[in-house]
This record gives C-alpha cells, sequence and structure tokens, in this order.
C-alpha cells in the first residue's frame, strides 16, 4: 500500500509576483483577471499551487508588504470579486491558492497606526512598539532596519520613536498584545473563509522583540562589502522565545479549515530552525 502524501509534500508551488504577471486591462500592470486566463497554462506547466505575492491596498513603499488594509484587494490588482473568482477557477483546475500573510508590520497609513500615533493613551498605542529616545536624544537602543539605518523612527506628535525593522513606512505590529493577535488570527479567518488554500507567512522569526530592548552584539564576521544589516547579530531580534507559541496558535486557526497549508519565511541557523 502506497502513502497518501498531502498536496502540499509533493506538489509544485509557483509563485505570482502579480504587478509583472499578466496585464488583462492595459494599464500597464498585471492583475488577478490576468492570472485567471494563464490557469490551463499553468496546470499544463505542472504546477500545483499557486503563491500570490500581496495584493492588499497599499502604498507601494514596499511593493505591497507595506498593507494599509488587510481584508480587502488593492484596486491596482482588481477587487475582491476578482479573487473570489481566481479562488473558484482555480479550485476547479485542482490547483491551490496560497496567500502572503504579513504579520509583521502594516503600513504607516493603516487605520491602527493612524489611531496609534495620536496620543501616548490611544487604545491603539500598544498596537505597536513605541520607546522615548535615549538620553542623549538618540535611538532607544542599536537596532537596525533591515533596510538600512536605525530600526527607530522619531514621531514628533507624541515624543516617542517606533520600531520598524524594515521599512520607515512599516511600523511592526506588538505581537505581545493579546488584541494584535486575535486581529491578525481574524483576517487568516477572513481569507480561509473565502477558500483561499493557506498562506506563506512572511518574515515569522521577526514576529517577537526582546521585552528588554537590549542592544545586539557586534557581528565579528561582518567585513566591509557585506550587506549594512549584517553588522549587527539579531540575537534580540530574532527567533525570540515565543515565536513557537504563536506558529502553534496560527496553526490551530488553520487547522479548525481542513487542510490548509501555512510556509513560514524564517532564516536562523539550521539547529534552531529544526525545532
Amino acid at each position: 500500500m502506497t502513502q497518501q502524501h498531502s498536496w502540499w509534500q509533493t506538489g509544485v508551488i509557483y509563485q505570482i509576483y502579480p504587478r509583472s504577471f499578466l496585464d488583462s486591462n492595459g494599464d500597464g500592470v498585471g492583475d488577478l483577471p490576468g492570472m485567471v486566463r494563464k490557469l490551463d497554462y499553468l496546470r499544463w506547466l505542472g504546477v500545483d499551487a499557486l503563491w500570490l505575492s500581496p495584493i492588499y491596498p497599499s502604498p507601494m513603499a514596499d511593493f505591497g508588504y507595506d498593507i494599509s488594509n488587510y481584508t480587502d484587494v488593492h484596486p491596482l490588482f482588481g477587487t475582491l470579486g476578482d479573487l473570489d473568482s481566481l479562488v473558484h477557477q482555480a479550485h476547479q483546475r485542482d490547483l491551490k491558492l496560497i496567500l502572503d500573510f504579513v504579520p509583521n508590520h502594516t503600513s504607516d497609513e493603516h487605520p491602527w497606526f493612524q489611531q496609534a500615533r495620536q496620543s501616548r493613551t490611544n487604545k491603539k498605542r500598544d498596537w505597536y512598539i513605541w520607546r522615548d529616545p535615549a538620553p542623549d536624544g538618540g535611538p532607544a537602543n542599536n537596532w537596525t532596519s533591515n533596510f538600512g539605518g536605525s530600526a527607530w523612527q522619531f514621531d514628533a506628535q507624541t515624543g516617542q520613536s517606533y520600531l520598524h525593522m524594515f521599512d520607515v513606512k512599516q511600523p511592526d505590529l506588538n505581537w505581545r498584545n493579546q488584541e494584535v493577535r486575535r486581529a491578525m488570527y481574524d483576517v487568516m479567518r477572513f481569507w480561509l473563509d473565502r477558500g483561499i488554500d493557506g498562506f506563506r507567512v512572511d518574515v515569522l522569526g521577526v514576529l517577537l522583540k526582546d521585552e528588554q530592548f537590549r542592544d545586539n552584539p557586534q557581528n565579528p564576521e561582518w567585513k566591509p562589502g557585506d550587506r549594512a544589516y549584517g553588522r549587527q547579530l539579531s540575537r534580540y531580534t530574532e527567533d525570540q522565545p515565543g515565536i513557537h507559541e504563536i506558529a502553534r496558535e496560527m496553526r490551530a486557526v488553520v487547522d479548525t479549515y481542513g487542510e490548509r497549508v501555512l510556509i513560514g519565511e524564517i532564516w536562523p541557523p539550521i539547529e534552531r530552525m529544526m525545532p
């Protein structure tokens, strides 16, 4: 008797970068109806599942990874109806559809952050990570952004800085806040209810940061010419205790929908990756 494999164990997953895949309406940007047109071709290629890079409303500071609304489609790519059609047409061809889920940060134009930055007492304030400047007026600690420079951005309105491990327009959510977790799991349910077959979870390993905000140590192996972000070891900004708990919570949400896949984008050393 041959062992039955789940589709995600043996299937071919094809990534679609929406804006450059197929433009169906002549505006110069690929879109969801364009993807529908190519489903038969993708099936002929031997593809089993499609992973879409972000298709959500976004100011596009980081080409869609800065999300201003988690539960809609950017007009450049189409409508929610277009996405529903893509899911339906894909499933008719026995193709699975995986969305990019970006839980670490929102756009600074997301309504949550717009509320959070209004005052230190706003009810959404603790949805993000805020710190007072250092005594000399500089950043709260030495953490650096993946995109270069300090990971802290001073916000004059409230006199504190917010954390952004990526672009300055991508403030990090506070995953130690249970309301944030519930809101993000509701986002997952919104798409699972529409028939999505799973998620590729963006930068899963950085969702928690050190509670004491300790400085990261310098990387002794860094040399000129290496990328600037590599100057530090990410001891206090990646792979923190508690990440497994979040992954299990995500898994529990997804498991209520039958066989759905979660693919974590993580890059710790192999001995830490295996657990």
